[in-house]
Order: C-alpha cells, then structure tokens, then sequence
C-alpha cells in the first residue's frame, strides 16, 4: 500500500468520505486543528502550566461534542482565505470521539500538574503530544482505530448471535 492510500485509508477510519481530490485540497485543512492543539499542548507542557492544560481540554469538550472543532472554525473564516484552503467539512462522529478521548487525557494531565505530579503529567503529556503528532503528520488517529475496531467486533459479534 502507498503512503497516499494508506493516508487515506486513515481518514476513512475517522469517518471522513473523501474523494482523491477532496483529500488534497483538504490535507492541510484537516491537520490544521490538530496541528494547532500539538503546539498548544507542548507550549502548556514547556510552561508546566495547568491552567493551559485545563483551557485546552475546554476546547477539546466543544470540538468533542459540536461537528466543528473550533479550530476549524479559525480555518475555514481565516486562515483558508490566506493560503486559498478548502473550507473543511464538519467532523465525523469518530474524529468527534477522538476529541473527547483526548479532552479525558487533558483533564489527567491537567489534574497533575495542578496536584505537583509533574513528571507524570508530563510522561502522559508526552504521550498525549506523540498521538496528536502521529494524526496531525499521518491521519493515524489511535482513538479512531481503536473505535473502528471496537466497531467491526460488536458487528461481527451481533453477526454470529442472530
């Protein structure tokens, strides 16, 4: 498999159904909320800063349960206009899910910094900062191939008990 099909093979996992050519006038767009959060949370994690951390799972609760992150909407009112991007279409449910997995892990790390356990928040703020990496440079995101799978094993398990 090419890294471009398995790119987009990676966005159909969170829920997206794309065209090749919706996928590349989208595949800056759709790592700009991402992009924007892993620089926030490693600035949050240089500073030790807990109220950041906390500000940052706030956006993630809204990104978690609206379909626009709002780093979309600074996209798509914005930044697409300067770099002449495709306004970004709402979140799939998955991706949406993703969110809240990663507004829980905020909060964590949040709650330890707050509590003085920094090297532990900081070893899952390290964590938390590889995931968003890996999904913001690849599409790769864990928490939608985890529910994906959780997904085709409840089908496949419906499938046998009927």
């Amino acid at each position: 498999m090419s890294a471009s099909a398995w790119m987009r093979s990676n966005l159909t996992t969170q829920g997206y159904c794309l065209s090749d050519a919706q996928r590349r006038d989208l595949s800056l767009g759709l790592r700009f909320s991402t992009g924007v959060c892993l620089s926030l949370v490693v600035l949050a994690l240089v500073l030790q800063s807990a109220v950041m951390v906390f500000a940052l799972s706030g956006i993630g609760v809204v990104a978690g349960f609206s379909s626009r992150h709002p780093f979309d909407h600074l996209w798509n009112h914005g930044v697409r206009h300067l770099v002449r991007g495709a306004a970004l279409p709402p979140n799939p449910p998955r991706r949406r899910d993703a969110f809240k997995v990663a507004t829980v892990w905020l909060v964590i790390v949040g709650t330890l910094l707050a509590a003085g356990a920094t090297i532990a928040a900081l070893a899952l703020g390290g964590l938390l900062v590889a995931a968003c990496a890996i999904v913001t440079a690849t599409n790769l995101c864990l928490p939608s191939e985890f529910f994906a799978w959780w997904e085709r094993r409840s089908s496949q398990k419906g499938a046998i008990a009927t």
